[in-house]
């Protein structure tokens, strides 16, 4: 059931399948929604109660309030002050796929994450990541260019392109459906493309650095997922980040990319069920 969650940028859309399991929260990446985890969704069922917000990463559809600028570490906090406001407690796990937003609020606030799961994200000094975070990056310098790239993702034909856009992010062609979701809003809301932009040009390098040194003070329980097949995210950042975590876990898919929530959705669910149990 979508709803909406008051925020200090403005009202953040969210998906909750409610009852009384243990609540997961699921971060999706850049120019992404909340969609690229439905499948994860279905394979968990009942067993625990699934939060999903769509967060401005660009391809939001509820506007901010005026003038509300993210950086990636306001970000991050925004993703704890979320957690707040839904009360969320400290049996609460967190997931998140793509982006390392979650890395910067453990080090900003490690009391707010009660178990993490990290699953193919920035890392370390990866950044801008792979072939597709450096086309972002470039279409953010450019006046215009945000502008240029949506439309240019919104071609069907183009999207299969080996090596560029969605398709370097994903083991598996990742559904035309979810593309022209997540593109709309880039290509139709000036508002959305700015968030974003802002978002890019605000990105520090060393602030990944430091939030990954912070994760060896972390000491609850932490599970890292990754795709032995990443292009966008070293198979090895995961490795090294569960060597971090001193609770740390490892697992590592096969036939599986950056968006493991398309790639390998019942694997990714199975450990999140069982992590969250344990």
């Amino acid at each position: 059931m979508t709803q909406l969650g008051e925020l200090s940028v403005g009202p953040i859309a969210y998906d909750d399948t409610g009852g009384d399991g243990t609540p997961v929260v699921l971060l999706h990446g850049l120019a992404q929604d909340g969609t690229v985890w439905r499948h994860v969704v279905d394979e968990l069922g009942t067993s625990v109660r699934c939060i999903v917000p769509t967060l401005p990463y660009g391809s939001h559809r509820t506007p901010l309030r005026p003038g509300a600028e993210l950086s990636p570490r306001t970000m991050a906090l925004l993703i704890g002050e979320f957690a707040d406001t839904l009360k969320l407690g400290d049996d609460t796990v967190f997931v998140e796929n793509d982006a390392g937003r979650l890395q910067q609020l453990v080090a900003e606030r490690p009391e707010r994450v009660g178990r993490l799961v990290i699953a193919g994200c920035e890392a370390f000094d990866n950044y801008p990541p792979g072939p597709s975070g450096k086309l972002l990056d470039v279409a953010s310098r450019i006046p215009g260019g945000l502008s240029v790239l949506a439309r240019v993702l919104s071609v069907r034909a183009l999207r299969r392109v080996p090596g560029s856009g969605y398709a370097v992010m994903s083991h598996r062609p990742v559904p035309h459906d979810l593309i022209d979701r997540w593109v709309e809003p880039l290509r139709t809301d000036p508002a959305a493309r700015e968030v974003l932009r802002h978002y890019l040009r605000a990105t520090v390098r060393t602030e990944m650095m430091e939030a990954a040194d912070a994760l060896r003070a972390y000491d609850r329980p932490a599970l890292v997922v990754w795709g032995r097949q990443d292009k966008m995210m070293p198979p090895a950042h995961g490795r090294r980040l569960a060597e971090l975590l001193p609770q740390g876990r490892l697992v590592e898919l096969d036939e599986c990319g950056t968006l493991i929530p398309l790639d390998r959705p019942r694997a990714l669910a199975e450990a999140i069920r069982e992590f969250a149990a344990a």
